[in-house]
């Protein structure tokens, strides 16, 4: 079951990275493997940055530390939790923010 689950959401991560490389062809998109906690996601675009944390639905369980680093990413600049349900605004977010001037 817990592969079906980490599929799930490799899947719909994969899927995201397409989908923001298709809004943000300039932008540098980085998988984040290092930190336990740390989301899983950079997206460097311009003079700003995001970092996005991907889960396979709206209820899964979050991992020690995730709520702390998309906490304190979203204080400095844009960090969301990101899944199916919430796609779509979670992409309007970025886009206003990729939009904003500091």
């Amino acid at each position: 079951m817990a592969k079906s689950k980490k599929k799930l959401e490799s899947e719909f991560q994969r899927k995201l990275i397409e989908e923001l490389q298709v809004l943000y062809p300039d932008a540098l998109i980085y998988k984040n493997e290092s930190k336990q906690g740390f989301p899983d996601l950079t997206v460097l675009y311009k003079d700003r940055w995001a970092l996005l944390e991907c889960k396979r639905e709206e209820h899964a369980d979050h991992r020690p530390n995730q709520d702390y680093y998309v906490n304190l990413a979203n204080q400095m600049s844009f960090s969301r939790f990101v899944y199916p349900e919430n796609k779509q605004e979670v992409l309007d977010e970025l886009q206003q923010a990729f939009r904003s001037k500091r």
